[in-house]
């Protein structure tokens, strides 16, 4: 039985959204250079704070996971209803 946290990280464009053992992978803005925090989490849906190339602060960006997970088959409603927490995973380099 997992535990109620997922994980979201990025390297470069390409975002990360973990849960047990599942892993989804997606394509980002190309500025992008890492997530600084996790505002919300809204059963698929994330407010985070994001760092890009052309910015020196933080913006504020959204994060719909659902019509992620329906165009790659994943009953999104079975899948987000045990998370209750998302946070930020750092890569190891």
């Amino acid at each position: 039985m997992y535990n109620d946290k997922a994980y979201l990280s990025n390297d470069k464009d390409m975002i990360k959204f973990r849960y047990g053992e599942r892993s989804i992978r997606f394509r980002g803005p190309y500025s992008l250079e890492c997530f600084t925090e996790i505002k919300e989490w809204d059963n698929g849906y994330i407010v985070v704070m994001a760092k890009y190339q052309h910015n020196k602060e933080p913006e504020e960006e959204y994060i719909d996971l659902i019509p992620i997970l329906k165009n790659l088959y994943i009953d999104a409603s079975k899948f987000l209803k045990p998370i209750k927490e998302v946070s930020l995973e750092i890569e190891k380099a």
